[in-house]
């Protein structure tokens, strides 16, 4: 053994140099050579004290100067008192002692509070109800429009026009819109109570949903679609995806090739680009959601013929060439009810007349 022959050696050459002879790092042996010091016998513990007839308990028994059972009881009492029950101990200490009133530390009233799991939030706190998640469907054009408004960039910097659109989530037709220099609900109303003279809707028919922006919720407008008959939805707060038409509609409108970058010049330039995309949209955009009809073929009720003519297209190219053909005939059946906000299973029946 390595640590025998130094041994050996060290009367001869001495231990450093024994563990260099040997390759052993000193460290290393003399920490082989110290032994922990044995365990001193401890004295069995004292037997436990009797309890005396104290009200203090028995975690501060041995502090002759812990509260009472009945003063912890009052502290605690004054903690939860309707008056001191929203504020922290450091305030009502304070307090206490304004009015010449001292029931204990500071560090004593948190020290009761943590003991009885009250170092939380004590206060009462107002419970708001879940907002509802609005779920609509239409089964045919005029009976849910969606409506909103977006800013376009003016001339300078911080100077915007804002564009009102109504659209119909049905067709995805424009039913109504406006650029106007100013977001108001005056204008709000007057747009809605035109465009739904206009398309003749007859009480009872039509929800008119809308985010929760000051024009979309104000007085004027309440007033004006409970006069014309009309049911009105909201979205949750801070949901975008609750009015997801509309929002798709303006995403589309200014990735336009044609959408000025730097902004529009003046107001009737930019009531004239908008109404030259409006025609567009509603009248040659195919869009991609109603098997590649336009909104407006849609709105009239032209789809249906539409894509049946279009399936007869593709039935005549099959029976000319079976062996190109690998599936059957698809995408040209109406996609029938839209929905907002799907209940689960409308979503699943969604899905499968989707990918039919």
């Amino acid at each position: 053994m390595i640590d025998t022959a130094i041994r050996d050696l060290t009367p001869l050459i001495g231990t450093r140099a024994a563990c260099v002879a040997t390759g052993r790092p000193s460290a290393s042996y003399y920490r082989g050579r110290t032994k922990p010091a044995p365990p001193h016998n401890k004295s069995p513990p004292a037997a436990a004290p009797a309890a005396a007839p104290s009200l203090a308990p028995a975690s501060d028994s041995a502090q002759p100067r812990a509260l009472t059972c009945a003063e912890r009881e009052q502290v605690l009492a004054v903690l939860n008192s309707e008056r001191f029950v929203d504020m922290a101990p450091a305030s009502v200490y304070a307090t206490l002692l304004d009015e010449g009133s001292y029931l204990c530390s500071e560090s004593t009233m948190y020290r009761l509070l943590r003991e009885h799991g009250l170092t939380g939030e004590r206060r009462r706190h107002a419970k708001h109800p879940a907002t509802v998640k609005p779920e609509l469907i239409a089964h045919q054009p005029n009976s849910v429009w969606s409506w909103d408004i977006t800013k376009l960039h003016g001339p300078a910097k911080w100077t915007y026009y804002y564009l009102y659109v109504i659209l119909d989530i049905y067709s995805r037709y424009v039913v109504g819109w406006m650029v106007a220099s100013r977001e108001s609900q005056i204008l709000a109303e007057k747009l809605i109570g035109q465009t739904i003279r206009a398309q003749h809707i007859p009480d009872g028919q039509l929800t008119l949903h809308a985010d929760r922006g000051s024009s979309m919720t104000s007085k004027p407008v309440a007033l004006l679609l409970a006069d014309l008959g009309v049911t009105k939805s909201h979205s949750r707060p801070r949901v975008s995806n609750d009015n997801a038409y509309i929002e798709s509609l303006f995403g589309t409108t200014k990735q336009r090739p044609e959408y000025p970058p730097e902004g529009f010049e003046s107001l009737d330039l930019a009531r004239d680009w908008v109404s030259m995309f409006i025609r567009w949209y509603n009248n040659e955009h195919r869009h991609s959601a109603i098997r590649y009809v336009t909104p407006a073929h849609r709105h009239e009720g032209k789809d249906v013929d539409i894509l049946a003519s279009r399936k007869m297209t593709l039935l005549k190219a099959k029976e000319k060439n079976p062996g190109r053909w690998s599936t059957g005939i698809r995408n040209c059946e109406p996609v029938g009810a839209v929905w907002l906000n799907p209940l689960p299973e409308e979503q699943t029946v969604k899905e499968q007349c989707m990918a039919h």
